[in-house]
Order: C-alpha cells, then sequence, then structure tokens
C-alpha cells in the first residue's frame, strides 16, 4: 500500500549528485570535476576539497567547458560537467551534439536546478525542454532521478558506464522515499504494484504520484506508480508489461509535455499497445518566479490534478 512508503529525510537532489560524485572520486581516480562557477551551488565543495588536482574552475563559459570535457576523456579521465540545466543545454546544445554525442565521448552532463521547482528565479533559468533536447540526441543516456538517495545512486553508478549521459536534479528539499540499491540504469521502479491504472513519473513529480495515488487508493482505485528514472533507454519491458495490465495511463513530469517523458511512453504505447493516456507537465509554455509549491499547482503538476488526469482516463478506458 502507498500509505506504507515511509519518508526517511528530507534533502535536495543536487546533494546527492554532491555526495555521489564525492563517492565516485574515490573510487575512480579518472573522476573529475568541472564547473562553470558554481562550485557551491553544485554541492561540489566536498569533491574539491579531497581532490583538489581533479578540479577545473571554468567561469561562466559553459561552452569552454564542455570542449575541455570532451578532451579530457581522450586521455581516458571521466568529466562531470556541472551547472544550472538551463545552461547545461541549451546554452551548449551545439557543443553537447558536436563534441560529445557525435563523437560519443565519455562525458557527464549533470545539471541541477531544473524545471519549474527552481522557484523564484523565474522562466529564464527554469528550463523546461532538456529532457527532449538531450533524449533526441543519439546515444545520449538521459537520468533523472527522483530523490536523494536515487540522485547519489546514479551519479555514482554513471561514473562506471561508459558514454556520453545527462544527469537532470534540482535545488528544493524534497522528501526521500527511495533506496540507492533501487537504482539500475535502464530499470524502471515500480513504487506499487496494481491494476486500474499505470502511473509513469520522474524525478520530483514520483513524490507527487505517490501522494495522488494515496488519494486514488482511499477512493478504491488501484494504483501502479513506476519511477521512470531512466528516460533513455526507456525501460520498454516494465512499461509494456504495466499498460497490458491496465489499458491505461497517465504520464508526470516536470517538463513540457513536448519531448518528454510522456512522449516516450505515447510512443512506445502507439507501436505496440494503444492504450488512453493523459499527461501531466507543462503545456508548450514557459514558468515564472513563484515558489515551486505555487507553481506546481499552478502550471497543473501537483497531486489533484494527478488525481484528476487519473479519473478521466479511467472513463475514457471505460467508455
Amino acid at each position: 500500500m502507498l500509505k506504507d512508503i515511509q519518508v526517511t529525510g528530507n534533502k535536495d537532489t543536487r546533494s546527492g549528485f554532491g555526495d555521489g560524485i564525492l563517492e565516485a572520486g574515490r573510487k575512480n581516480e579518472n573522476v573529475v570535476a568541472l564547473t562553470a562557477d558554481l562550485l557551491g551551488s553544485m554541492k561540489l565543495n566536498a569533491f574539491v576539497k579531497e581532490f583538489p588536482e581533479r578540479f577545473i574552475q571554468c567561469g561562466i563559459a559553459e561552452a569552454n567547458m564542455i570542449g575541455v570535457a570532451a578532451g579530457l576523456t581522450i586521455g581516458g579521465k571521466i568529466p562531470f560537467t556541472t551547472t544550472f540545466a538551463n545552461f547545461s543545454t541549451g546554452r551548449v546544445y551545439d557543443q553537447i551534439r558536436q563534441s560529445v554525442a557525435y563523437s560519443g565521448k565519455n562525458v557527464k552532463i549533470c545539471a541541477s536546478h531544473a524545471g519549474l521547482t527552481l522557484g523564484e528565479d523565474g522562466a529564464t533559468h527554469q528550463i523546461l525542454e532538456d529532457i527532449g533536447l538531450m533524449k533526441m540526441l543519439p546515444g545520449m543516456t538521459v537520468i533523472v532521478p527522483a530523490d536523494y538517495n536515487q540522485t547519489k545512486a546514479a551519479t555514482m553508478a554513471i561514473a562506471e558506464m561508459d558514454g556520453p549521459v545527462y544527469l537532470r536534479f534540482g535545488r528544493p528539499v524534497w522528501p526521500i522515499f527511495t533506496k540507492e540499491s533501487d537504482f539500475v540504469i535502464g530499470k524502471a521502479h515500480v513504487i506499487s504494484e496494481g491494476t486500474d491504472v499505470s502511473i509513469f513519473a520522474c524525478g520530483h513529480l514520483v513524490w507527487k504520484a505517490i501522494e495522488a495515488g494515496r488519494i486514488l487508493e482511499e477512493k478504491g482505485i488501484s494504483v501502479e506508480i513506476i519511477n521512470v528514472h531512466t528516460i533513455k533507454p526507456l525501460d520498454s519491458v516494465a512499461v509494456l508489461a504495466s499498460i497490458s495490465k491496465t489499458k491505461c495511463a497517465v504520464t508526470c513530469e516536470e517538463h513540457n509535455i513536448i519531448g518528454g517523458l510522456g512522449d516516450s511512453i505515447a510512443q512506445l504505447a502507439s507501436k505496440n499497445l494503444p492504450i488512453p493516456i493523459e499527461f501531466i507537465g507543462t503545456n508548450d509554455t514557459f514558468g515564472e518566479s513563484g515558489t515551486p509549491a505555487q507553481l506546481l499547482t499552478k502550471y497543473g503538476l501537483d497531486a489533484p490534478n494527478i488525481v484528476e488526469a487519473v479519473e478521466k482516463v479511467l472513463g475514457r478506458k471505460n467508455a
């Protein structure tokens, strides 16, 4: 039952990255960190203190940071580039496409402050298109962990795999409800099993899906919630197994519904098992300034909206 899920603490996902890269650095001397003038915001202080010779401060020059990282891989290094998600992707898309993805460089693009929950910094910093930008690049692995533990586990895991990765996480303090052992790249995490509806979520919206699921269970609706932390490669086996049972789905993401997780689920379903699907995400819009909670509510990304989407999709299924 969803009510039995235990919250073991509250912490920002970017701190999971900071602790994860420290552990990855201890395990592998080739792990290096680069940042674009955001050492503190990216939680790199402990890594820099322990491995000062493996840290490069690139300044506010994100395109150059990507080029430096690509070059470091030629010498066998495993570079982790760090800045806000908007600057990690939109500002440097050409450099990522040409210098990293096209040549399959082993660069880990680690992006914090993603989505609406960046909050008061407003629309210019709240990128809502980055998952789409990154998943369209051939060979790019795209990961959006749900909480501190999963972000830490993902950071350590990507250090051990070969190839370019986009790792997306955020700034706000968020409930911790997963175990590090739950994370495997490319393997979706089933949070609860159900028979009436499948809810596929990533990032901060996984917790919102759990909140919605608790409300739905009280209404007698059997909910299957799946944490799709790896957007690409998508765990098609887990997705198809779920929708073959429930025959309908709701997707939840802190991202534009155009180009994100929902698109990936819908494409897979349309090819294999067409079903009714509802999409929770921003609807072809930019964000604005406000608290994370205010913005999630205004843009329809909170638990009541997920409940409403589930009830709508169930109506479509049963029509």
